[in-house]
């Protein structure tokens, strides 16, 4: 019989759900940690600030997940600082003991030099981002509504989207079919046609850690949208009403999505010499962090970096949820005195959809586009959400919005104002 052992966790994200039900009826004792209560589907977050889906079909309560695992708990909390010395951190709950930590505290969005501009900018990392994306858009159109400028109501109507990754494109194809589609029903005094969509990308390429197929036919889609993708772009400025382009006419708009990329989120109390490009942990080939014999990351968060993966493994939920696995298989097997297996990421894929009958996927061994990968795109989705409600409530809008081409969920339910 082996001595309990704890195993902290710090995240609810994927990588951190994947390995607390891992260890389930194990001989360890763990909690999970998250300032949170619930457990986000991010790859849907758009279609919660496009007025697609409420935000608890994406959501799950994580105490809910463990309802019938006895040795797995969980405290809603947040994180202050990691005690190293003393196996213990510091949260808003008091001071927590660990015999194993393991940090999944996900990313953040990295406004690289904008930093300073991030109040009047809208991210997408989170349920109340994507909530103040919806009302910041719907305010705006109300607004719209009620002024005699032209100038004016152009800036309250266009929208730019800065980053063309999966995030960047599946806002920008939504928000292209609601001008479409929704819109000018809900609001038939704005003329839509002069509404305009940007997408700004500073390579030349949309979806750039996908196949060229697949970000060809992502432009290709994107424009059959009218979506304007101006790649090979920098963006320089913004005051809150003009997005500045290098060597091009600003851009003239109240609302600039940004999802130009992302950076890890570290807690305080590891050492400055762990920190990786990207602000991410460095870990060794079995996730745990460098300099530490009891601590590990995984997910978005850590970064393994060698030879074949220069820059650490791509931020994706799959790369969590291996990583996760494997590292409850790794820790039963350190604490039975056995042999530990290197993490080896099994790329099963990648998908991005464009807006309704439009996907891009690529698998290991083919990459196709089109209606039936927009399918394929829904079936993954619809099967990875956690909870059987969130999966059957997503299935009925997602059937409802493709007979109707409607999204009936745009309520102001609470004002979003820019710190500007």
């Amino acid at each position: 019989m082996y001595a309990r052992k704890r195993v902290v966790i710090i995240g609810g994200g994927f990588g951190g759900i994947q390995l607390a039900k891992s260890l389930k009826n194990t001989e360890f004792d763990v909690l999970l940690i998250d300032k949170n209560n619930f457990h986000t589907f991010q790859p849907l977050l758009y279609q919660v600030a496009t007025s697609g889906l409420e935000p608890g079909s994406i959501a799950y309560p994580i105490r809910r997940v463990f309802r019938k695992i006895s040795n797995v708990k969980f405290r809603m909390a947040e994180v202050k600082n990691i005690l190293t010395n003393q196996s213990k951190i510091e949260t808003s709950v008091g001071l927590i003991h660990y015999d194993y930590l393991v940090i999944a505290t996900g990313s953040s969005t990295n406004y690289f030099n904008f930093d300073s501009k991030k109040g009047k900018l809208l991210s997408l990392k989170s349920v109340v981002e994507a909530l103040d994306i919806r009302s910041f858009i719907m305010e705006n159109l109300e607004k719209a509504m009620l002024t005699r400028s032209i100038t004016e109501q152009q800036e309250l109507i266009n929208v730019a989207i800065v980053g063309g990754g999966p995030a960047g494109i599946e806002m920008a194809g939504a928000l292209a079919e609601m001008k479409k589609w929704v819109l000018p029903k809900d609001y038939p005094d704005i003329d839509f046609t002069q509404m305009q969509i940007h997408l700004f990308e500073a390579s030349d390429r949309l979806l750039g850690a996908m196949s060229p197929l697949a970000s060809k036919a992502a432009k290709k889609h994107l424009e059959k949208l009218d979506v304007v993708v101006e790649l090979n772009t920098l963006v320089e400025d913004y005051d809150g009403a003009r997005l500045q382009i290098q060597d091009k006419d600003d851009f003239v708009t109240e609302t600039v999505i940004w999802t130009a990329g992302v950076k890890g989120n570290i807690p305080d109390g590891l050492s400055k010499d762990i920190v990786a490009p990207g602000n991410r942990i460095k870990v060794d080939d079995y996730n745990k962090v460098q300099g530490y014999d009891n601590i590990y990351a995984i997910g978005d968060v850590s970064a393994n970096i060698n030879d074949d993966s220069p820059r650490g493994l791509p931020m994706l939920a799959p790369v969590s949820m291996q990583q996760g696995a494997l590292l409850a298989k790794n820790l039963i097997a350190l604490q039975k005195g056995k042999g530990l297996k290197k993490f080896e990421y099994k790329d099963k894929g990648s998908m991005a959809t464009i807006g309704r009958k439009k996907a891009v996927v690529d698998l290991p061994s083919i990459s196709f586009q089109g209606t039936f990968a927009w399918f394929v795109w829904m079936l993954i989705h619809l099967l990875s959400l956690v909870g059987f409600r969130n999966k059957i409530v997503t299935l009925v809008d997602w059937i409802q919005n493709y007979f109707n081409y409607d999204r009936p969920l745009g309520l102001i339910i609470r004002r979003y104002k820019r710190k500007d």
